[in-house]
């Protein structure tokens, strides 16, 4: 009769064990916030980071709206989702009171139960980038071109998808703007326009960029003797062209701007705006 009391001591002190020691992994720290790209996982090369660094802070000169991107090898032993969360707690993107923050996050090397994709939408945005749309941009747009290793393409695309539909949004005008509330867009609302007719080009384009590929890789296991291997710059092309076509919109109306109307950069770096999120967005891998 004493065997089954032992048993249980012995259960319960394995369970206190195993409480202590997951209480003594320490949860991964989230970085500081200098730029709209944090890459700590290497995905980018330093060329790619600058390119969608630059892209991402000229949308938030002429929009006000922030997003951000962030690439981790882990977030063990925390699912993505509680990782995320504590990122935008400390990061607060987007302005204050307007809430129109977005944060992209990848988890390289995450199991896929604590899985690898994450958008976190800010309280203002959730109208337009709903949790439905942002599972679609995590698996229709950025998942494809993850599963090649294209990392970079599918940053691209992804981010585009977002800003395309908060372009949908009427978000107050950033601080410095010539464009005054209730006023028609004329040279800002013509650079979104710009910006987002080019970024649904690259997706649509992708997507028959990934369809051609597959039907390739299906005629070449039943013509094997007819394989012709080449190096294609198309979807690169295409990619520095969506970067190109969107600073070069943002260019032309920022040189008309003075000095003093600039985004969250300034000599002391990079911040937030004070924008809260409530755990709307959604979860996805590749």
């Amino acid at each position: 009769m004493q065997v089954l009391p032992r048993l249980l001591w012995a259960w319960m002190l394995a369970l206190l064990l195993a409480a202590h020691a997951q209480a003594q992994t320490p949860f991964k720290a989230v970085p500081p916030l200098q730029g709209h790209v944090t890459d700590e996982a290497g995905m980018l090369t330093a060329d790619e980071r600058q390119r969608l660094e630059a892209v991402l802070t000229d949308y938030e000169t002429k929009t006000g709206s922030q997003i951000a991107v962030l690439l981790v090898a882990s977030t063990e032993p925390e699912a993505i989702e509680q990782y995320g969360i504590r990122v935008t707690d400390a990061w607060k993107l987007g302005r204050k009171g307007v809430d129109d923050g977005v944060l992209l996050l990848v988890a390289k090397d995450n199991p896929k139960a604590l899985r690898r994709l994450r958008i976190e939408a800010g309280r203002g945005v959730q109208g337009v980038l709903t949790d439905a749309q942002s599972k679609r941009i995590l698996e229709d747009t950025i998942a494809p071109h993850f599963r090649q290793q294209d990392w970079y393409g599918g940053l691209v695309a992804g981010v585009g998808a977002i800003a395309t539909l908060l372009n949908q949004e009427k978000f107050p005008a950033p601080p410095g703007s010539t464009q005054q509330a209730g006023a028609p867009a004329s040279d800002d609302g013509f650079a979104l326009f710009v910006v987002g007719m080019v970024i649904m080009f690259f997706v649509i384009a992708s997507a028959f960029v990934a369809g051609f590929r597959s039907m390739r890789a299906q005629r070449s296991l039943v013509e094997p003797g007819r394989r012709k291997r080449r190096n294609s710059n198309w979807e690169s092309g295409a990619t520095g062209f969506v970067l190109g076509s969107a600073s070069s919109a943002f260019d032309d109306d920022d040189r008309r701007r003075d000095s003093s109307s600039s985004s969250s950069f300034s000599d002391s770096g990079f911040s937030g705006g004070g924008g809260s999120f409530d755990g709307g967005g959604a979860s996805g891998d590749w």
